[in-house]
């Protein structure tokens, strides 16, 4: 058996979790205060105060880390590279702690605090999927500026586990289906998965796809250089990830309340949530030309998919495609655990960070 302690550090949040192989046998989430977190210039400045929260929270749930095989950070701050289990060596650690990728997000932490955890253990730690994961096909990275070649930031740790356990279900592997894969949250990703890739998606962070409750989502190039004319470029950057979507219309960014002003009659919030779902659909319109319509199922996931409405709306306008299932909810450190032990029982080959984006340009 093996035992597994998962961490994911989120902008405002920190999620523990102990398994034994896959079973989960203690989770924890405890929110940060603003302020405290404003304290600190950087993100992984943080990492100290962290994880000494972790191990306040240990302490008063008596659960010892004695004996653990390995510990599993979120894994932020890498370059991109093919999904799969990653050992934090010296280099993964090293780009964690400075943000290689250029993108700020608390996930930097992940690797930083299981390589605490499994130095005071003497056991490994690992990151799973992160979110930097390119397994884009050519065709999906040119551009029509010279020079200019798309990425993609996506929820990759929820939508491959997603997509792994979906194939499970169906008695079949990952590498043998197709399939169109959502994480519909906070942020909102869409995927095409063929034979075990993620082949096409949208970068979120850079401000593709969908609308989202705190992203603006795609928008032509010539509407952002006009709102930009009297803008600050810092402030327009930002809503691509935190002052878009619902949060430009209506200060808001909680999905439910806007859901909840819809039904209840108010035209703007309808007209808003509508649109999310609207955009989410022609997403997933374009992931199915991407599979040349051979696709063994569309899959939602994400804390929105609790919402029965969203679900309702995108299987009437998607099943024709292919049948939706709905997974509400995440699996994120079900997806770092599961990750870990595929390649501590040898299922899965254990991946080397080059330290090198994987896709460098065309010979010509």
């Amino acid at each position: 058996m093996f035992k597994i302690f998962t961490i994911n550090p989120g902008s405002t949040s920190t999620k523990i979790a102990l398994f034994e192989d896959e079973t989960k046998v203690f989770s924890k989430n405890v929110n940060h205060a603003a302020e405290k977190l404003a304290q600190y210039p950087a993100i992984s400045d943080q990492l100290e105060y962290r994880k000494e929260t972790i191990d306040t929270l240990l302490k008063e749930n008596n659960i010892s880390l004695d004996g653990v095989t390995a510990f599993v950070g979120r894994g932020g701050g890498l370059l991109a590279m093919d999904g799969g289990t990653y050992e934090v060596d010296d280099l993964v650690l090293d780009h964690a702690v400075r943000g290689a990728n250029g993108v700020q997000h608390p996930a930097m932490l992940g690797p930083q605090i299981a390589h605490e955890y499994a130095r005071l253990y003497h056991a490994k730690a690992y990151v799973v999927n992160p979110p930097d994961v390119d397994e884009l096909q050519d065709l999906a990275r040119m551009t029509g500026i010279k020079g200019v070649y798309r990425t993609v930031h996506l929820h990759a740790l929820n939508l491959k586990e997603t997509a792994i356990r979906h194939a499970e279900s169906m008695n079949k592997k990952y590498e043998d289906c197709n399939f169109i894969v959502c994480h519909i949250g906070g942020g909102i990703s869409i995927s095409a998965h063929r034979g075990g890739k993620m082949v096409d998606g949208y970068d979120i962070v850079g401000g593709e796809g969908p609308m989202a409750p705190t992203r603006c989502g795609s928008i032509a190039v010539s509407d952002i250089l006009k709102y930009c004319r009297d803008k600050d470029l810092g402030e327009v950057k930002q809503l691509c990830t935190r002052s878009g979507g619902f949060v430009s219309h209506l200060g808001i960014s909680d999905a439910l309340e806007v859901s909840s002003r819809a039904k209840g009659g108010d035209p703007y919030a309808a007209m808003l949530w509508n649109t999310m779902i609207y955009q989410i659909e022609k997403c997933i319109g374009s992931m199915a030309a991407v599979l040349h319509g051979r696709i063994d199922g569309i899959l939602l996931g994400g804390g929105m998919v609790y919402n029965e409405d969203l679900v309702s709306q995108i299987k009437d306008t998607c099943e024709w495609i292919a049948p939706v299932t709905a997974y509400p909810g995440e699996f994120e450190m079900e997806a770092m655990a599961a990750g870990t032990v595929r390649v501590l029982s040898g299922k899965e080959e254990l991946k080397k960070y080059s330290g090198e984006c994987k896709f460098k340009g065309f010979d010509f």
